[in-house]
């Protein structure tokens, strides 16, 4: 799963030298481009808004007493390593880096992909954690809600860094690798914990046995969905397209610098004979 990224791209200003049959489609363009760009804002809001509700809810789950020490420092840890790789090990390459901050661009069928992921990692657990609380179901709360702790701040840390021109592609990649994998370990606690440390009472009514096979499920899914995730997407096709993305960059711009200095040194003699002549 990886956060929302938009890009808008510049509008272009109209060219003084066009003919007047095509001053029409120019305006239209710029009409359109206009519509594009307000839709944008107000999507842009809305993962303002987005933000806002997963640091509260990172907040009560913080302030819960449920989310172990090791995933409460996790995000810390991982924060202050990705800013070390931003600055020793993956610098961004200036203006070239910003200029799209999406690395995966997917077909349909993977964003029905990242759809059910979403589902069945955030909204379900979601349920199934306020479900435990409106039921007295400590046990389901105290299972299930590490990993949207540890999700909630993947979410939040991708919306952050996805339009900064200060993380390279590599070190916006790492972000839901990192998660990932700490959030398989938290997941397999979760299926133990619903299928061998809980058991369901002798007289357990329809509703009951249906809610307790609906966290092992849940479990189970979450389980299947983030390794498929990381074995299939992640580590095969996430990780070495921004990678290719990032030593691309690298090369355009070394390439760029070459050219600059290769000019500047050939004004020099230029200017120099042109001062003899003189």
């Amino acid at each position: 799963m990886s956060g929302v990224t938009l890009a808008v791209a510049p509008r272009d200003e109209p060219d003084s030298t066009t003919l007047p049959g095509q001053k029409t489609q120019q305006k239209q363009l710029q009409n359109q481009q206009q519509q594009q760009q307000q839709t944008v804002g107000g999507v842009m809001g809305s993962l303002r808004v987005i933000e806002l509700q997963l640091v509260a809810f990172i907040m009560v789950f913080s302030a819960s007493g449920l989310v172990p020490l090791l995933d409460l420092v996790f995000p810390a840890f991982a924060s202050a390593y990705l800013l070390a790789l931003s600055r020793l090990a993956f610098p961004a390459h200036g203006s070239v880096s910003s200029s799209s901050p999406e690395i995966f661009q997917g077909s349909k069928f993977f964003r029905l992909y990242v759809v059910v992921g979403t589902t069945v990692g955030l909204f379900l657990p979601l349920a199934y954690v306020l479900g435990g609380f409106a039921r007295g179901d400590d046990h389901a709360v105290r299972s299930a809600t590490p990993h949207l702790f540890l999700l909630s701040f993947q979410i939040l840390t991708e919306n952050l860094i996805s339009g900064l021109s200060l993380f390279s592609p590599p070190v916006r990649a790492l972000v839901p690798f990192l998660y990932t994998v700490r959030r398989i370990f938290v997941i397999m606690d979760w299926v133990t914990d619903v299928w061998f440390n809980k058991t369901l009472p002798a007289n357990a009514q329809f509703k009951d046995i249906a809610w307790f096979w609906f966290g092992r499920g849940l479990a189970v899914a979450n389980l299947a969905y983030f390794s498929i995730n990381l074995f299939c997407f992640l580590i095969p096709r996430f990780l070495p397209r921004a990678f290719e993305r990032y030593f691309r960059e690298r090369d355009e711009n070394k390439g760029k610098f070459a050219e600059d200095k290769l000019s500047a040194a050939s004004s020099k003699p230029q200017q120099s004979s042109d001062k003899k002549a003189d």
